[in-house]
Formats: structure tokens, C-alpha cells, sequence
């Protein structure tokens, strides 16, 4: 069973705090409206926490249509999240399932790095292409950036 892991970071200027939170509580809403090309919908079962499984509906922007998640840590000192992909179209027919580790560490400026790493669990030695992985690294970027700037012009997000 192959296992492929990549990795990107990305500077933003909101707090960590600010930005922790907004992953761990009011992505499902805020994505849809910021990136409405890439997510269509987000629903959650449960309080946010570990356990909570979300769906995700994506939109024309991407080459799949659903995934269900499953938060499996959330440590809010550290300002860390771990979650994984467990269910649908996004694994495609090699993959059984998608682990990701987020930490958000504050920058001197009162801003913060994001760093995502996601993990590909294979179901045999068949492996995501460099393709795969950069679209991923890429996706992120664009999906945060959406948001970042949806919240800079929306000060009641």
C-alpha cells in the first residue's frame, strides 16, 4: 500500500486565533460563498469536534463531485486540525482514503502561516501523480486566498 504526502504553506495576515477559528467553525459557510466554483455546499453532523463528519458538495471548479470527512483531532492551544477524506468521488477508484494535518503557527506581525499536509492513503502501489499533487497544493492556495479576501471585504464574516 502506497502512502504520498505533500505539503504547502501559506502567510495570511489574520491572527492565528482568528484564522484557527474560522477553519474550525465557520468553514462550511464561508467556503461556498468565497470559492462558490469550488465548494457548492458543506454540511456538518455534530458540534465541530472530533467525531463531527462533514459533506462536501464541490462545484464546476474541480474534477469531483462530493467527499464526507471526518474530523479526527482538534487541538485548539496549538491551533491545530486532523482530519480525513473517508468517502467519495474525490478518492477516485486507487485511493482508500485522504489525511490531512493542518497547524496554524502566529508570525511576529500578528499574522500567521497556515502549513497543510495531506496525506494520500493508497488501496495498492498505484500513486497520486505530480499533477495530482501540485492541482492539491494549488487548490488550497486558491480556496484560502478566496476566503482570506472575503473576509477582508465582509467585516461581519
Amino acid at each position: 500500500m502506497a502512502v504520498v504526502s505533500t505539503e504547502v504553506e501559506i502567510s495570511n495576515p489574520l491572527p492565528a486565533y482568528q484564522l484557527f477559528n474560522l477553519i474550525t467553525h465557520n468553514f462550511h459557510t464561508l467556503a461556498p460563498k468565497a470559492a462558490p466554483q469550488i465548494y457548492k455546499s458543506i454540511t456538518i453532523e455534530g458540534d465541530g469536534g472530533v467525531g463531527t463528519i462533514q459533506t462536501h458538495i464541490y462545484g464546476d471548479g474541480v474534477p469531483y463531485t462530493t467527499s464526507k470527512q471526518k474530523i479526527d483531532a482538534v487541538d485548539v492551544t496549538n491551533f491545530c486540525l486532523d482530519f480525513t477524506v473517508f468517502k467519495g468521488d474525490m478518492l477516485s477508484d486507487y485511493l482508500d482514503s485522504i489525511t490531512h494535518s493542518v497547524k496554524i503557527t502566529p508570525t511576529a506581525d500578528g499574522g500567521a502561516v497556515y502549513k497543510h499536509t495531506t496525506t494520500f492513503n493508497c488501496k495498492g502501489e498505484k500513486k497520486p501523480t505530480e499533477e495530482v499533487l501540485n492541482q492539491t497544493n494549488e487548490g488550497y492556495k486558491k480556496v484560502f486566498k478566496a476566503i482570506e479576501d472575503y473576509i477582508l471585504a465582509n467585516s461581519d464574516a
